[in-house]
């Protein structure tokens, strides 16, 4: 999921940039612009190819779809068609779709559905489903001490169903519930590194098969201008969930909680915002999927390195980000944003929260690349670096 969205993030930003000297344009229309579709990671290898974005619009101008295949080859897993589909409606909903087909290993198919004012504004539904294999996925072990030297590769085999229904207590409260439903099975990888399933066999998840059916109350706070890019405001998020394991008969209940908090600082004009935020999280019961704790590393925190690179029941983390707006141009009759944003996250996991200690917390500066379509689409890529060296990610969405 991570690698396509990431090649339409990298397609947007650089479609933005692109098209900075097109004239402007007005009413509803269909638009599309054949872009390379370059990008690297560190755990997913290097991709070249083509991505076809087409974006359609209606006569205000506001961004109804966007179509997006692609066809792209991968130094590890071959070569990869793929058909993206995003679709927005008024009030925020949201409809996505992705489907692919790799030559070797990997497969994905994924469907989305968010309405953030249904009934009227008066609830909130999300609901969703995935299946997919991700032949490059890495462990390293447990714990914020473990070694770059003890990387393993697996693939991971997933199939996935949630859902989510909130309401609103008040414009800017929502208590929702849900649940989901996860299966996870590990298979040998693509790469030459170790397979995980022997290096690490004795790690809960790592053999057999996990199934995961997990409930959750989340307590929402939030009085930003817009869910998807916005400008000003503050977000809370908590949540409890309690989760079976229904493949684990010795000790299939165990918990888990987070706390998020998120405040944007714009400037007066909001050509420049600051952002911070302060996550918690933590895990109880024994015997827990190394794939049900926390992690750090990826796309969303310590971005200078690989994803999941340290994993542990429970995590402190903090993030600190400075979005620069530089240039607004049109896309297909739409306005558009550019931005630059250099950032630092830091942060560490660990299994007793005695063990936290500021030794510990890893730090990864970092510099990142926005095209914005308000109020829908963020594209985006950031350049973190870490002691282990840089990391890319790309992404539909900020990340925090």
């Amino acid at each position: 999921m991570i690698r396509l969205r990431g090649l339409i993030a990298v397609a947007l930003v650089f479609l933005v940039a692109s098209v900075i000297s097109l004239p402007e344009r007005a009413g509803a229309g269909v638009e599309y612009f054949p872009i390379p579709a370059v990008s690297t990671s560190k755990n997913d290898g290097n991709e070249v190819g083509l991505i076809v974005p087409i974006l359609g619009t209606n006569s205000d101008g506001e961004l109804k779809y966007i179509v997006a295949p692609m066809v792209v080859h991968n130094s590890i897993v071959g070569t990869r068609g793929s058909l993206n589909l995003f679709r927005y409606e008024p009030g925020g909903r949201e409809i996505r779709f992705i489907g692919s087909y790799t030559e070797e290993i990997e497969r994905r198919l994924q469907f989305s559905y968010a309405d953030p004012a249904f009934s009227q504004g008066r609830y909130s539904l999300n609901f969703g489903a995935s299946f997919f294999k991700n032949a490059t996925s890495r462990f390293f072990g447990l714990g914020q001490a473990t070694s770059e030297s003890d990387q393993t590769n697996y693939t991971g085999r997933e199939a996935r169903m949630n859902w989510r229904f909130g309401v609103y207590a008040n414009e800017v409260t929502q208590i929702a519930v849900g649940q989901r439903v996860r299966q996870v099975s590990l298979q040998r990888g693509a790469t030459d590194l170790p397979f995980t399933g022997e290096r690490f066999a004795g790690v809960d998840g790592v053999q057999g098969e996990s199934l995961i059916i997990g409930h959750r109350a989340t307590f929402y706070y939030d009085t930003r201008n817009n869910l998807i890019s916005p400008t000003d405001g503050m977000a809370v998020t908590a949540y409890a969930e309690v989760n079976q394991n229904l493949r684990n008969g010795e000790h299939p209940i165990f918990s888990r909680y987070e706390l998020e908090v998120k405040k944007l600082f714009p400037s007066e004009s909001k050509r420049a915002i600051l952002i911070v935020r302060a996550n918690i999280q933590a895990t109880i019961g024994t015997q827990v999927p190394f794939f049900e704790q926390s992690s750090l590393g990826g796309q969303n925190n310590l971005r200078g390195y690989g994803v999941d690179r340290f994993i542990d029941k429970n995590l402190v983390a903090l993030s600190i980000e400075q979005r620069i707006h530089l240039i607004r141009t049109k896309i297909a009759g739409t306005t558009a944003d550019f931005e630059i944003a250099p950032f630092l996250d830091t942060g560490q996991v660990f299994n007793d929260y005695k063990d936290v200690t500021f030794n510990n917390y890893r730090m990864t500066p970092g510099i990142g690349f926005r095209g914005i379509v308000r109020p829908n689409v963020v594209g985006r890529v950031d350049y973190g670096y870490s002691k282990e060296g840089g990391a890319i990610f790309a992404g539909l969405d900020f990340p925090y």
